[in-house]
C-alpha cells in the first residue's frame, strides 16, 4: 500500500506531466489562418506602404465565375487582392491583383519586357506564372497549380480581368484639394473690406477705418 507520504509526492507531479502534454498538443488552426498559410507559402506579397491601395477595391476587377470554372475569393490584404480559379472542384490556377506603391522591384521587371498582353508589358514569372502591368502600379498575375493549365490558359484569364477599369482607378494620393485662399468670382483677390471677406457668415463685413478729410 502507498504511504500518504508518497501520496502527496507523486500527485503534484502527475499534475505537472498532464498540464505540460496539454500545452504542448497542437492547436486545430481556423479556416483564415489555412488560406494565410497557403498563401503565404507561394510568396505572397506583404502588406506595403500606406498610399497602396486596400485590397477590397480590386475585388470588383476580377473575372466571374464562368462555364465549369468558379472563382473563389482566398485572400484580400492592404494592397493586395487573391482568388482560387477552381475547375470540377479542383484549383486550377490562382488570380491576383496587387499593388506595387512601395515596392519598385515589384514593377521594376516589367521595364525590360517586350512583349504585351491587351497592350499591357507581360513578364512570365518562372514556367507557372504570367503577370501584367497597369499604369506602372498594378500587377495583375495568374498563377498555374496544374499542370493542364498552360500559359495561353493564364493570357486568357488576365485578359478576363476588367483592366480598363482598372487602368482607371483614382488612388487617393491623386485627388486635388482646393487652395486655401478664395478668389472673387473676377479672379481677383478678395478685398479685406469685401462682404466677401467676411469672417463669419450672416456678419456684417469689417470695415477698415478711413482718415478723415
Amino acid at each position: 500500500m502507498i504511504s500518504t507520504r508518497w501520496l502527496r509526492v507523486l500527485v503534484p507531479i502527475a499534475l505537472g506531466l498532464v498540464l505540460f502534454v496539454t500545452a504542448c498538443a497542437p492547436k486545430s488552426s481556423s479556416r483564415y489562418a489555412d488560406i494565410q498559410t497557403e498563401t503565404t507559402r507561394r510568396n505572397a506579397p506583404a502588406a506595403v506602404t500606406k498610399a497602396a491601395e486596400s485590397g477590397g477595391t480590386f475585388n470588383k476587377f476580377f473575372p466571374g465565375s464562368t462555364g465549369t470554372y468558379e472563382v473563389v475569393p482566398a485572400q484580400e490584404k492592404k494592397g493586395f487582392a487573391e482568388y482560387k480559379l477552381n475547375k470540377d472542384g479542383k484549383t486550377v490556377a490562382m488570380l491576383a491583383i496587387n499593388d506595387t506603391a512601395g515596392l519598385p522591384t515589384a514593377a521594376a521587371k516589367f521595364k525590360s519586357s517586350t512583349e504585351t498582353i491587351a497592350g499591357y508589358p507581360s513578364v512570365e514569372q518562372g514556367t507557372t506564372a504570367t503577370g501584367i502591368l497597369i499604369n506602372d502600379r498594378y500587377q495583375v498575375k495568374v498563377l498555374s497549380r496544374d499542370p493542364a493549365f498552360t500559359r495561353d490558359d493564364r493570357v486568357d484569364w488576365l485578359q478576363k480581368f476588367d483592366l480598363r477599369g482598372l487602368a482607371k482607378l483614382e488612388s487617393a494620393e491623386s485627388v486635388v484639394v482646393a487652395p486655401a485662399n478664395r478668389k472673387a468670382k473676377s479672379g481677383k483677390p478678395t478685398p479685406a473690406n469685401s462682404p466677401e471677406a467676411s469672417p463669419i457668415p450672416g456678419l456684417p463685413p469689417i470695415l477698415s477705418p478711413q482718415p478723415a478729410t
